[in-house]
């Protein structure tokens, strides 16, 4: 892990169009601004792991459903 300090306002650049910008400070909570083009899904840690876990769920479902239909279709 790479671990940088910046101040408010100054950037952070991932490749050569993801730019991190600090925004504000206040105690322990930091604000950042992220640009990033739209083919980029950036997203809050805690709202990619409840998508991954709802496509796991749609994902096991899916494989009942179709096992239930096979079922269906074999009497």
């Amino acid at each position: 892990m790479l671990i940088l300090s910046r101040k408010i306002d100054e950037q952070i650049k991932i490749g050569d169009n993801i730019t991190i910008t600090i925004i504000e400070v206040r105690g322990d909570q930091v604000k950042i601004g992220v640009e990033a083009p739209k083919s980029v899904k950036v997203f809050r840690e805690e709202v990619f792991n409840a998508i991954q876990k709802e496509n796991k769920a749609a994902a096991v479902g899916d494989a009942v459903s179709l096992d239930s239909l096979s079922k269906l279709i074999n009497q």
